[in-house]
Order: C-alpha cells, then sequence, then structure tokens
C-alpha cells in the first residue's frame, strides 16, 4: 500500500473512532450526548486532519511519515495509556482557574512523547483517540475539536523528524515559541477581568465571582523560560528537541482547539485564549518541561540496553 494512502487511512481512522464514541458514549452515559454543536466541533475535527494531510503532502517524501505494524502497535500502546492517565487526573482531581473545565495533566507528556519518538501520526492518534476516550471515562461530556486539538499536540512533537539540522530547527521553533508565547501573556494582561468560571463559594453561594489567576494566566511564560534553558544548557539534543517541540505542538494544538471555541461555545478571542487557552497551554508546557526530559533520558536508556 502506498504512503499516501496509509497516512489518509490514518487520519480517516482517527475520525471514525472519534465519532464512534460520540455515539456510542451516550448510550452508556446521557452526559456524553453532544449539543447541537456537535456538527460544528466535527467541523473542526475535520479541519484539523485536513492540515495534518496538508503537511504530510507538503513533506511526503520524508521517512518520518513512516506507517507501518511497528506505527500501528504504538497508536494503540500511546492511545490506551493517555485515556487511562488522563482519566486519573482529569475531572475534579487539580482544577486550574478558568472558563470552563480545565484540570492540571501531566500525562499530556504522553502524545508528546509517542511522537517525538515515533512519528507525527502515532502522536496524533495517540493524542486524538486517547483525549477523546478519556473524556468519556470521566463522564463530563465529549469535545471533540480539544481531542484534535491534543492529537496536534503530538504530531507537532514528532515534526522534528522532518529536519536533518536539528539545532537549526529548534532554535526556529524557539523563535516562533517566544513570540506566540509573548503575544498570549500580553492578550491575558489587557484581559485579566476575564472570569474564573471554576471558582464556587458553597456558603456563599457565588459562582465565578473571581478572576483568572496569575499563574494560570501566566504559566506559558514560565514554561517557556524553563524550556529556554533547557535547550541552552542541557547538552542532551534528544532532550532539548523533545522539550523544544514539544512546546510548539503545545501551543498550536491546545491554541487551535481553544481557537475553535470562539465558534462552537461563542466565546469572544480573548475568552478563549485567557480563560481556556493560557490555563490549559500553560500548565501543560510545565509539565513538558520537567517530565518529558526523564521519559526521553529513561527511553534512550533502555534503547542502549537493548542494543538499538
Amino acid at each position: 500500500m502506498k504512503r499516501w494512502m496509509k497516512i489518509l487511512l490514518s487520519l480517516v481512522a482517527t475520525l471514525v473512532v472519534l465519532i464512534l464514541v460520540a455515539v456510542i458514549g451516550p448510550l452508556f452515559n446521557e452526559s456524553l450526548k453532544l449539543d447541537a454543536t456537535a456538527f460544528l466541533r466535527f467541523a473542526f475535527v475535520a479541519i484539523g486532519l485536513a492540515i495534518v494531510y496538508a503537511v504530510y503532502l507538503v513533506t511526503k517524501t520524508d521517512t518520518a511519515w513512516v506507517v507501518g505494524t511497528r506505527e500501528v502497535v504504538y497508536m494503540a500502546i500511546g492511545a490506551a495509556l493517555y485515556a487511562i492517565f488522563s482519566y486519573l487526573f482529569n475531572g475534579t482531581v487539580f482544577v486550574v482557574p478558568s472558563v470552563s473545565q480545565v484540570a492540571l495533566r501531566p500525562a499530556i507528556v504522553i502524545p508528546m512523547f509517542f511522537g517525538y519518538a515515533f512519528g507525527p501520526v502515532v502522536g496524533l492518534f495517540t493524542g486524538a483517540v486517547g483525549n477523546m476516550f478519556a473524556d468519556a471515562l470521566t463522564g463530563f461530556g465529549l469535545s471533540p475539536q480539544w481531542c484534535i486539538g491534543n492529537g496536534l499536540v503530538g504530531m507537532i512533537a514528532g515534526m522534528h523528524m522532518l529536519f536533518e539540522n536539528k539545532k537549526k530547527s529548534m532554535n526556529i521553533v524557539l523563535i516562533l515559541g517566544g513570540v506566540l508565547t509573548a503575544i498570549f501573556a500580553l492578550t491575558y494582561i489587557l484581559n485579566q477581568a476575564i472570569p474564573n468560571m471554576t471558582f464556587f463559594d458553597v456558603e456563599a453561594g457565588i459562582f465565578g465571582d473571581a478572576q483568572i489567576t496569575w499563574f494560570a494566566g501566566l504559566a506559558i511564560v514560565i514554561g517557556f523560560v524553563i524550556v529556554l534553558l533547557i535547550r541552552l544548557l542541557v547538552k542532551n539534543e534528544d532532550v532539548a528537541a523533545a522539550v523544544t517541540w514539544a512546546m510548539l505542538g503545545n501551543i498550536l494544538g491546545i491554541g487551535f482547539a481553544a481557537i475553535s471555541d470562539i465558534w462552537i461555545n461563542g466565546f469572544s478571542f480573548a475568552v478563549a485564549i485567557v480563560g481556556e487557552f493560557l490555563p490549559a497551554a500553560g500548565t501543560n508546557m510545565l509539565f513538558a518541561a520537567v517530565l518529558l526530559p526523564i521519559i526521553v533520558v529513561a527511553y534512550e536508556a533502555i534503547q542502549k540496553q537493548s542494543g538499538r
């Protein structure tokens, strides 16, 4: 089978799994039933997958896009791990101030790692399908567009494979990430009045009467600084590349999901960025900077022991 067909089938498989979960999920839990925005949500899923295929077409000669039995196995393992660990840390375990359901999710390093280690297609499937199953397990509702955003996180983390000059590509990614981080941080500074809708004072009966905290709004800056320090100080290029590309994947993937809610939930740009993107992307970046290096080093050690 030709490579373009394998890539297309992988993307179609991702879409089909998301649709099946959306159709079957409500049979077991009514809260998983999508509302009138279901078509629009899946429209953004299709847009995200189309973006991935467009990137493939531009770089289709690169071996990063190889999809064989090995990659399919990694897709299944990655999606299962991400679903389980996302479920364990999702919901109300560690809630982050936001306008919607955002929680600390250290499991985000799973699609980042699987994308970095096994390629963009594996990262895409791991993030998208794993997140969809995690949403179904938690039972708070399905957000297919956020699932594809998580898929983009893993896919972009694997795009380092498209560049022969690892150092040069990392420098370009850092510059782009720095510019985007500055823009989004400024957006928070100029829109600090966005309400924290996860705030609830039971005794006073007050809901949403608080602002997004500085930590939630500026964690992305802290995360970027840590990524920059890793790039400059860590001698292991694999670790530096993994963290750097994961940072960009996090910004673009979660950004895609948050911006889609401008149309789906009727949010303004400021609410989408300050109320959704920054609380999610900022904390994700912190986990990427801290946990991903540990996983990459452990993976390298395993490879050396196995003689690969």
